[in-house]
């Protein structure tokens, strides 16, 4: 059998992954990237963030014309719907994102190997008939769908958010259990397309870690789009094209032709043969991880949705880029308590810090600003009145402490408050910057502004 030395193997070519073994590459290591995937990119590339994304735009697209067209005076007769172009289009976007991925690796000579990897000691993993040693290793395997045991998928009928990114035809009845951001955004898509979609969230509301004002609004809004939300919905079972709950005693019955489960994901570390390396793992499953992302085991580390935190593709890149430094010796950072979360439906859901009800709920001092994209000249021209813009603020200090977006972009606007919450800037650092007009970004300088009960643009 074959030994083949580096500096660093990383295991998993998903964001995490092969960010971690470029930014490695960049600082002067030879690499290896080993993924059980042909086509880089992992899961958020292949199978995940992008394609589902790239069906959100395109379901988006059909809906403008179908609906709303008219009222721009743009007048179109027969609008229709060619599922295998749409999912053509989704394909494209995918390959030409995971050659762009495989170029990169290319040009900065990481040694990229296809298989599934599993540790033979703490510095020695196996892929197939190869063996490879090196100083350092790093797991970014990943995540999977959590599977519900009395309703498991079959690929056909209960089906995972891998199959809701291939189905041929749109369903007539779509059932989504989880109401998340995968089952949201998934479900938003076939019901543009003309599936009639309920969602069953077994806790009280969906969108569970945004604000309870923020969520009533949003799923007002998703009602009137024709989803249908029922909350409080522990499920009970499938059969006979029925889906089963119960909620306070009584017993739901759902028709469906497909059930979405998208109840979260879970560590993907199958097969890696962990305890040959000494990598110990958390009560909840997750690879057990120190406050510089090594694990129990010398010179081995795991970054991503394989250890605790949120399961996020620009988490697991933070966390890779900051392990390749430490790993060189550089001084890596990432700031875990300033991640961004973000639902891409239509509008979005951003959030970053503490929410209102959490910071009231640590008995903290604050003082909240909002501002309604109703009010702002932009959004109102964009078909994007809904929503609003919220700040959290300590009232002593005015430091951000938090913001949650319901709007139209709101993943992007989200990213200025991210940037002034870094340095520890105030909501008067956010008011007195200045953003250009007319903007979206006016909302947020105005819920900025709202902080001190001084916006221009509201009363």
């Amino acid at each position: 059998m074959s030994l083949q030395t580096f500096d660093l193997i990383v295991i998993g070519a998903g964001p995490g992954g092969y960010v971690c073994a470029f930014r490695a590459a960049q600082l002067g290591l030879k690499v290896a990237l080993i993924d059980k995937r042909a086509s880089l990119g992992g899961t958020c590339l292949n199978v995940g963030c992008i394609p589902s994304k790239a069906l959100l735009a395109s379901s988006e697209h059909f809906l403008f014309a179908q609906k709303h067209a008219a009222e721009h005076g743009i007048k179109i007769d027969g609008v229709s719907i060619d599922v295998a172009a749409m999912l053509k289009k989704k394909d494209g976007i995918v390959s030409k994102l995971t050659g762009g991925v495989a170029a990169l690796a290319k040009a900065r000579k990481v040694t990229v190997i296809t298989g599934e990897a599993a540790f033979v000691s703490a510095n020695t993993v196996a892929v197939g008939d190869q063996q490879l040693t090196a100083k350092n290793i790093v797991i970014a395997t990943g995540s999977a769908p959590v599977e519900l045991p009395f309703m498991k998928f079959d690929g056909e009928t209960v089906i995972s958010s891998t199959e809701a990114l291939t189905l041929t035809t749109v369903p007539k009845k779509l059932v989504v259990v989880g109401g998340g951001a995968i089952g949201l955004e998934l479900g938003s898509v076939w019901a543009r397309l003309g599936a009639e979609v309920t969602v069953v969230e077994f806790l009280p509301k969906i969108a569970a870690t945004f604000d309870d004002d923020i969520v009533r609004n949003f799923t007002r809004l998703l009602q009137k789009q024709g989803l249908k939300i029922e909350c409080g919905a522990k499920v009970t079972g499938f059969a006979n094209g029925v889906l089963t709950a119960e909620r306070e005693g009584k017993v739901l019955e759902f028709p469906a032709d497909k059930v979405l489960v998208a109840v979260g994901r879970r560590p993907f570390a199958d097969n890696l043969n962990l305890a040959a390396a000494g990598v110990a793992l958390t009560d909840k499953k997750r690879i057990q991880v120190d406050a510089h992302l090594k694990t129990t085991a010398a010179g081995v580390w795991a970054i991503g949705d394989v250890i605790d935190g949120p399961m996020l593709a620009h988490k697991a890149e933070e966390d890779g880029i900051a392990v390749a430094e430490w790993i060189a010796g550089k001084h890596g950072h990432v700031n875990w308590d300033l991640m961004p979360a973000i639902v891409y439906t239509d509008p979005e859901l951003a959030s970053v810090g503490l929410g209102e009800d959490a910071a009231k709920a640590k008995g903290l001092a604050i003082n909240v600003g909002k501002f309604n994209f109703a009010a702002n000249a932009r959004a109102l021209a964009n078909d994007a009145g809904d929503g609003y813009v919220k700040i959290i603020a300590d009232a002593k200090t005015d430091k951000i402490l938090g913001a949650q977006i319901l709007g139209k972009n709101a993943g992007e606007l989200i990213s200025e408050i991210v940037t002034h919450m870094e340095y520890g800037g105030s909501a008067e650092d956010l008011a007195r910057t200045i953003h250009a007009h007319p903007t979206m970004s006016e909302a947020v300088k105005e819920a900025a502004m709202a902080v001190s009960k001084s916006a221009i643009h509201a009363i």
